[in-house]
């Protein structure tokens, strides 16, 4: 196939152009950085919140796929996470339609689901109806991008687990390794559901395959994080954290993979955060 990559250089994006190269695909890459650092790939350099020169790239690649793997967090910065969720994506969908691209895939997030008792599936609804001013603008966002990816002929939303390994802030030298270190990791009841970096590539590129719809991407064990930050710290050398008492809030609850394993036959290869915080 012929693809079209935003997010070549982030942590998935990097374990994600080998895969797809292997895999014999045409693939083209939009980077602000120099593209000739690069290699595999045709690169062209460019930004998605240029409308007007992204559709001149894209129609040039003639994909048959555009992928949406970008984000904006190294900084921690979520105003600008949702400003490319809600623009960045509207701009490159318009680019994949304008092209005539039959498939879009985009990276979303399993942890804007409704509040409930038990791990999220792809049917629970988002959580539009949430008052939290703190958590609307983000579940808006994402509701927006995959709202804007279903425009396409044929899509795959993936929502994606927490991400850790390599690039992410779960990681030795991450973030949440500093916080460990400093003692401030969450021990409350809150569930969280990882995911390990390679397997959201691995996905990504199954996706080319799979029937329009969202998925979860996540591992087959979320976990409050009383159990996984003692875990964690151990695993990035830091000192075990002290639990602490704490009301879960509703939409903190995780999500499952039983779609992606038993519709999709994707398996994790890191089944669980217990051994991969280890790797």
């Amino acid at each position: 196939m012929r693809i079209f990559l935003a997010g070549a250089t982030g942590a998935i994006g990097r374990l994600l152009v080998p895969l797809l190269l292997a895999e014999g695909h045409q693939v083209t890459v939009v980077t602000r950085r120099d593209p000739s650092t690069l290699d595999g790939v045709t690169a062209v350099r460019g930004d998605v919140y240029d409308a007007a020169h992204l559709r001149e790239v894209v129609a040039a690649a003639r994909p048959d796929v555009v992928m949406h793997q970008l984000t904006d967090l190294a900084s921690r910065d979520f105003a600008a996470n949702g400003r490319l969720r809600r623009v960045g994506t509207r701009n490159l969908v318009d680019a994949a339609l304008a092209a005539g691209a039959g498939r879009v895939i985009t990276q979303s997030i399993s942890w804007a689901y409704e509040g409930g008792d038990e791990p999220a599936v792809e049917s629970t609804p988002l959580d539009l109806a949430n008052p939290d001013d703190g958590r609307r603008g983000m579940v808006e966002a994402v509701a927006g991008l995959e709202a804007m990816t279903a425009e396409a002929p044929e899509w795959v939303v993936l929502r994606y687990g927490m991400f850790y390994g390599p690039g992410t802030w779960y990681t030795k030298g991450g973030l949440m390794a500093d916080l460990a270190a400093a003692g401030s990791l969450p021990t409350g009841p809150d569930i969280t559901s990882f995911l390990h970096v390679e397997d959201a590539a691995i996905a990504a590129v199954q996706a080319l395959q799979w029937p329009s719809g969202p998925v979860n991407i996540v591992d087959d064990e979320p976990a409050p994080a009383s159990t996984w930050a003692p875990v964690f710290a151990e695993a990035v050398g830091a000192p075990t954290p002290a639990p602490t008492d704490g009301i879960r809030p509703g939409w903190a609850r995780g999500a499952s993979n039983v779609h992606a394993r038993t519709q999709l036959a994707w398996t994790p290869s890191q089944s669980t955060w217990r051994e991969g915080f280890a790797s």
